[in-house]
């Protein structure tokens, strides 16, 4: 499932407005019902991200995986509720309806679900957290990314990671000044953690100066990324993969310059271009 957005493509010294074909990224609240004794429970167990379509399956695989439940014959039932919301009319809740509480791992449930948030959105416990506690608009940078800071960006990131995620393994984010100097870089298997890991080094060390930096990261950009920079106020973000849609459209509310897709000579600006000079 996809959409068509406007993009300002850089490649070969000419920028031009395209139509981008982009990935819809949607939350999926995941509710379980069960029986225990003579009463109906019902409880919000998790939110993840995903690219609509198949919910069913994912829910299924999703319960198995984590071996909440340790079949999925004990699935009676998995519906889709709600308002249809958003820009695509979608249900974003769903509910798992189980055959009997003896076949609930209510333990993991409890421990690993309802009191975490370990990864961002995924492990928050309703739709409603998704709100953005960000109220401001992000920062204007005070000396606009040249082409040729936004095209090296990606490489420098790449030259300072370390011999073993140089095989491919290890993601990173790093904090650049609006002059291309990196200032700091991180490192983790997930994209994710690395972001948390930079994001918590900088605020530690004091080297955050939003109106005069930006951030790179490896791999594609979505929601939980944009949300995870917007926090810091900083006003331009850099991935060498593609956004998602929620990821666009957040960039857009807050006024934060999204740019992906960094090869040699090309880029793509998902949102606003005037942080650049091109």
């Amino acid at each position: 499932m996809n959409s068509t957005y406007k993009v300002h493509k850089f490649k070969l010294n000419e920028i031009k407005e395209v139509d981008d074909s982009i990935s819809i990224e949607e939350p999926l609240e995941i509710s379980i019902k069960y029986k225990d004794h003579d009463n109906w429970v019902t409880q919000i167990l998790s939110i993840t991200m995903r690219t609509p379509g198949n919910d069913e399956d994912l829910v299924r695989g999703f319960l198995f995986n984590e071996q909440i439940v340790q079949d999925v014959k004990h699935i009676q039932s998995i519906e889709s509720f709600g308002e249809k919301v958003g820009e695509y009319n979608l249900q974003n809740k769903i509910l798992v309806t189980l055959n009997n509480a003896d076949n609930v791992n209510i333990t993991k449930i409890k421990r690993d679900f309802l009191t975490n948030s370990s990864c961002g959105v995924c492990g928050k416990s309703s739709l409603d957290a998704l709100e953005i506690i960000k109220k401001d608009k992000t920062s204007f940078i005070d000396t606009k990314l040249t082409k040729e800071i936004i095209l090296q960006s990606p490489n420098v990131l790449r030259d300072h990671q370390s011999e073993f995620s140089k095989t491919g393994g290890i993601h990173a984010s790093g904090l650049f000044s609006s002059s291309g100097e990196l200032v700091a870089i991180r490192e983790d298997v997930g994209r994710h953690n690395a972001l948390d890991k930079l994001v918590g080094h900088i605020l530690d060390k004091k080297l955050l100066k939003p109106s005069n930096q930006f951030i790179t990261c490896s791999g594609r950009l979505n929601f939980e990324l944009v949300q995870k920079v917007l926090m810091t106020n900083i006003g331009v973000m850099i991935g060498v993969g593609a956004p998602t849609s929620l990821a666009i459209d957040l960039a857009n509310k807050f006024e934060m310059t999204l740019i992906g897709f960094v090869k040699k000579d090309s880029f793509n600006i998902y949102t606003n271009k005037e942080k650049t000079i091109l």
